[in-house]
């Protein structure tokens, strides 16, 4: 049963839970855990996206048809250095208006700062001039699919089997009203060919990510967290919920694949056993549109489940129904923010159960973020991710992490502050060897 948004609601103080992480929880390995007894009208083509620097070979790619994926980062069973990443260079576009409060130049810039900036790694003996970044080349990231007129069909069925097909229909075709698009956020940007491509290949991206996650334990996505769009319109910024789509794809028996040539094709997939699928949500603006799907979309009554810990006072008003709803207050700092963080987890991970874990990272709890409220530091954010990350790795459930909310008019120190994420997950990684965790048949 989905739990009952009164009983989980809860405003800043919590009752304080004891915080030991046990690590005998669950000896069962990634993807083999034990689990609990449309239209086809013609969408706006995108525009040819930037090349890259080296495609992975056909071949390749056909070694590993479960994944959605266009290109195969650096081999997760042979990488120490980090997790498997998720990246697409046409998640940011140029020509976006330089005064709009969204920051669409982040995700680029976010790229740019985890192939550029050195970085410590624990237990390395290397002089400070001879650091590296976190990911040496671009090619070590995984692509999703790219949207194009050979794929756009495959992906259009996965965002209509939990979203409203005429609403999805309506965006790609660029044909959503001018109330819809005010709603969104993005208002006359709506329409372009650009922000219709990458908002799908954000979906595309943390579907993938998921994927990773399942096969290798961790994996993190460089964008999404689209948590305010429902199945039925858009909101805040976002328009087609990554999160939702990608747990109703995850809990599907057969869901759409990637070579299949009609709508009526059964063409079997390996697809992990994934009943129960948690959002960890810590931006600082409740998820409300994930936790709207969740009661409302019948196919994931009982699979999906959000844990939403966000500022009380702060954007959306009024505020949804999540399993858990973790109000805080204006100005919270870092300790009393861990300290409620912990037990939420906690005790979200402990009721659930989970598959599959989502972790949505806003940096917008950040003290100076212009759209947050709270007065989080860098230090807190870096100890809120290593917490969430590292408390699903010892219980060895799958978590696949995306960057959520930052909102900053310097984007190179917004990207940096997204790019703890990325670092903590790397750390966890290296921290548990994960690249020895067996992969599953």
């Amino acid at each position: 049963m989905l739990g009952s948004c009164h009983r989980h609601h809860h405003h800043y103080p919590l009752q304080n839970h004891k915080m030991a992480i046990s690590t005998s929880k669950s000896s069962r390995l990634f993807g083999t855990r034990d689990t609990k007894d449309n239209s086809a009208a013609t969408t706006t083509t995108p525009p040819t996206s930037t090349p890259t620097t080296t495609t992975t070979p056909a071949n390749a790619i056909q070694q590993h048809p479960e994944l959605l994926a266009s290109h195969l980062g650096r081999d997760p069973l042979t990488n120490t250095r980090h997790c498997p990443l998720v990246y697409h260079r046409d998640y940011s576009f140029q020509n976006w208006p330089s005064t709009h409060t969204f920051p669409m130049d982040k995700f680029a810039r976010l790229a740019e700062a985890i192939l550029t900036t050195p970085v410590d790694v624990e237990d390395w003996d290397v002089d400070e001039e001879d650091k590296l970044p976190l990911v040496l080349d671009e090619t070590d990231f995984f692509r999703p699919l790219d949207y194009n007129a050979q794929t756009q069909d495959l992906m259009k069925r996965w965002l209509c089997g939990p979203l409203n097909s005429e609403f999805v229909q309506d965006f790609l075709n660029a044909q959503l009203t001018e109330e819809q698009a005010r709603h969104i956020g993005f208002r006359e940007q709506t329409y372009r060919p650009e922000l219709i491509r990458r908002t799908v290949l954000e979906v595309a991206g943390t579907l993938l990510t998921a994927q990773l996650a399942c096969q290798y334990g961790l994996a993190a996505n460089l964008a999404g967290g689209t948590h305010h769009a429902d199945h039925k319109m858009g909101a805040g910024y976002t328009i087609l919920n990554d999160l939702v789509v990608t747990a109703h794809y995850m809990t599907t028996s057969n869901p759409p694949t990637r070579g299949e040539n009609t709508k009526n094709s059964t063409d079997p997939k390996p697809q992990p056993n994934i009943d129960r699928v948690l959002v960890i949500d810590c931006d600082v603006h409740q998820g409300d549109g994930t936790a709207r799907c969740m009661r409302e979309v019948p196919a994931l009554h009982d699979k999906l489940f959000t844990l939403s810990l966000h500022c009380a006072s702060n954007y959306p008003h009024p505020k949804a129904c999540s399993t858990w709803d973790i109000g805080l207050p204006d100005k919270m700092q870092d300790a009393a923010y861990l300290e409620v963080l912990r037990a939420s987890v906690e005790t979200a991970i402990s009721d659930v159960n989970p598959d599959l874990v989502l972790y949505d990272a806003g940096v917008d709890i950040y003290r100076h973020d212009k759209l947050g409220r709270l007065h989080i530091s860098e230090g807190g954010i870096r100890q809120r991710d290593a917490f969430v990350v590292e408390s699903c790795v010892v219980r060895h459930i799958p978590i696949a992490c995306v960057i959520g909310g930052g909102y900053d008019k310097d984007v190179h120190a917004l990207a940096r502050r997204h790019a703890i994420l990325h670092e903590e997950c790397s750390r966890v990684w290296r921290k548990y060897e994960l690249w020895n965790r067996r992969k599953p048949s």
